[in-house]
């Protein structure tokens, strides 16, 4: 009946609906031989449900997870699809039976959309492992566009200190590299790798920074100038992603779309220590690469591998509050909406300093 009643509510709306502007994904494709995957449209603007909030977006960080949606490496999207789960801006308009939201209001969207709410996972708090998780963006409509409907249950207040552009790469790279770090383990004082050095990397480096002032941070990069940007916000040696550390690492965060690097980190780790690998899908292109692990040589010695799924409601919402009281803050570079491809094909091509940042004009 809920669901009867709530389509019913949207269909007396749609003599009133209107359009705006999105960047649509309508098939997957290959970033090597296709430019443009994302084609901008005017479409439909969200008409939302009891339970929702209508956000005027106005900027969407880009995430190499969309990467992987494009190209077929994460479960399929649904088609068409309006990529972005990083989204920021304010509340256009509340649902029926939402509390606690109001109109103007700035919220930010990250990559759970939603989750069942009453399976084991999610009464543990643990809905990234939910069975029925929503994904932003892949299972759900997201911010390159310039309005999102999101359930109010799984916006997130963004605290007053960060700009607009500021916040957006908080909500997954910051949020996906906290929870990251916190499945790492480490003890202020222990030794931290960080292989590939993107929007997460960058984020976690200046979080422990922070918050473990004794922990020596060791980067592992394929440029020369993500190199040198991890030596400039404080870490104490930065090489190449195959590199011998210095010193053995009690934990390593691996950031990268590639198996090889995973070998490369088993071999760095102290004996007990812990990699940890935040991502959704690796590439296959290297993936022979596995066959060359060598038991007493890579896992031997009590090392382990963990693997991080989604993120929670909770990881994001700690997170933010940690950021504003440490004034953590990322780096952006920012293009228009109409830029997105351009965004994308330069993630692609490690063309990385930071995060990318769309920024979405108010709509006249």
């Amino acid at each position: 009946m809920k669901k009867e009643s709530e389509d019913l509510r949207r269909n007396e709306r749609k003599g009133s609906e209107s359009t705006m502007k999105a960047m649509v994904l309508h098939e997957l494709a290959d970033l090597e031989r296709v430019s443009e995957p994302l084609k901008l449209e005017e479409v439909p603007k969200p008409i939302i449900a009891d339970d929702e909030l209508l956000v005027r977006v106005s900027t969407c960080a880009v995430c190499h997870t969309e990467l992987d949606e494009i190209e077929g490496r994460t479960p399929p999207p649904r088609l068409p699809v309006i990529l972005g789960h990083q989204a920021v801006g304010s509340i256009d308009e509340v649902g029926e039976k939402v509390h606690g939201f109001s109109a103007g209001e700035r919220v930010g969207v990250a990559w759970i959309f939603s989750a069942c709410g009453v399976c084991r996972y999610c009464r543990e708090g643990r809905e990234n492992l939910c069975e029925k998780f929503i994904a932003t963006g892949r299972d759900a409509n997201g911010g390159y566009a310039e309005y999102m409907a999101v359930p109010a249950g799984f916006a997130h207040r963004i605290p007053g200190m960060f700009t607009d552009l500021e916040a957006a790469p908080l909500l997954c790279a910051g949020a996906i590299g906290y929870r990251s770090l916190t499945l790492a383990g480490i003890a202020d004082g222990d030794n931290l790798g960080l292989m590939g050095f993107g929007a997460s990397g960058h984020l976690v480096l200046k979080l422990v920074r922070h918050r473990y002032p004794h922990t020596t941070i060791f980067v592992f990069a394929r440029g020369d100038s993500e190199k040198e940007f991890a030596r400039s916000l404080g870490a104490a040696w930065a090489g190449n992603i195959d590199s011998v550390s210095p010193e053995h690492l009690h934990s390593i965060i691996d950031t990268t779309p590639a198996w090889a690097p995973v070998v490369a980190s088993l071999k760095n780790l102290h004996p007990g220590g812990r990699l940890v690998i935040n991502a959704i899908r690796k590439e296959d292109r290297d993936k022979s690469v596995l066959s060359s692990i060598d038991y007493p040589t890579h896992l031997w010695m009590e090392k382990e591998i963990k693997t991080v799924a989604n993120v929670t409601r909770n990881d994001v919402r700690e997170f933010l509050a940690i950021a504003a009281e440490i004034s953590l803050k990322a780096d952006v570079e920012e293009f228009s909406l109409k830029d997105a491809n351009k965004a994308l094909t330069d993630l692609k091509r490690r063309k990385i300093r930071g995060a990318k940042v769309l920024k979405i004009p108010p709509v006249h």
